[in-house]
């Protein structure tokens, strides 16, 4: 069990939280975390590239020229994949790009991102009831108070995401935020920083402790 500083929306030091996860080894933890992250943006590839062989290209049924006598080379279609317009030799075919790893193991990989990400997070207090409206600049003014620069890339974990948080968020383009039941490894390795509020860690604990 690791205790963590709690800030509150002034960014001073108010309580601590607790986070006890089971992680890999530490000879096996970047192996399964890299095999996790490249599952995960492996499976985000559609497979939907599609090319025509000469076979499925329209036309080419007559033969351009008689076989003997023209002086140039034999031809039997105009959709070879020699000429202008015809097919394409071993283009790409949609495909089914998905790898398997087991749930056990996704899981593992990613309490193992998370607790070595806690690195370089910030956990702080709920603070939907401070953001009484939409506004962009309070959001920022947060950040620099929790000793977070702005212009970072940040990734906020939230239990919950009201109208006034997501609104005043989606303007800042290297902000992201995700449910603390719905984490994922690429978002957690991707983001400078990390912002999880004393709420979702309580859900963390209770989602992903199996």
């Amino acid at each position: 069990m690791v205790n963590y500083a709690v800030k509150n929306w002034q960014g001073e030091n108010v309580s601590e939280a607790s986070l006890e996860l089971k992680v890999a080894k530490e000879e096996t933890a970047n192996h399964i975390v890299h095999r996790a992250l490249v599952r995960q943006m492996t499976n985000a590839r559609q497979g939907t590239a599609s090319s025509k062989t000469r076979a499925e290209v329209r036309g080419g049924g007559r033969k351009p020229w008689r076989q003997k006598g023209t002086g140039r080379a034999r031809a039997g279609s105009t959709r070879s994949p020699l000429w202008r317009g015809g097919g394409v030799i071993f283009g790409p075919k949609p495909r089914d790009f998905n790898l398997k790893m087991n749930r056990k193991e996704r899981r593992l990989a990613l309490r193992t991102a998370l607790v070595k990400r806690l690195e370089d997070a910030v956990i702080v207090e709920n603070f939907s009831e401070q953001i009484t409206r939409p506004k962009t600049k309070e959001m920022i003014s947060a950040f620099e108070r929790w000793g977070i620069d702005p212009q970072t890339k940040i990734l906020m974990i939230l239990s919950d995401i009201s109208d006034n948080i997501h609104l005043s968020s989606r303007n800042i383009s290297n902000v992201k935020m995700l449910r603390a039941n719905g984490l994922n490894i690429y978002d957690l390795l991707n983001a400078n920083k990390i912002v999880i509020t004393a709420d979702a860690l309580a859900q963390i604990q209770e989602v992903y402790s199996d």
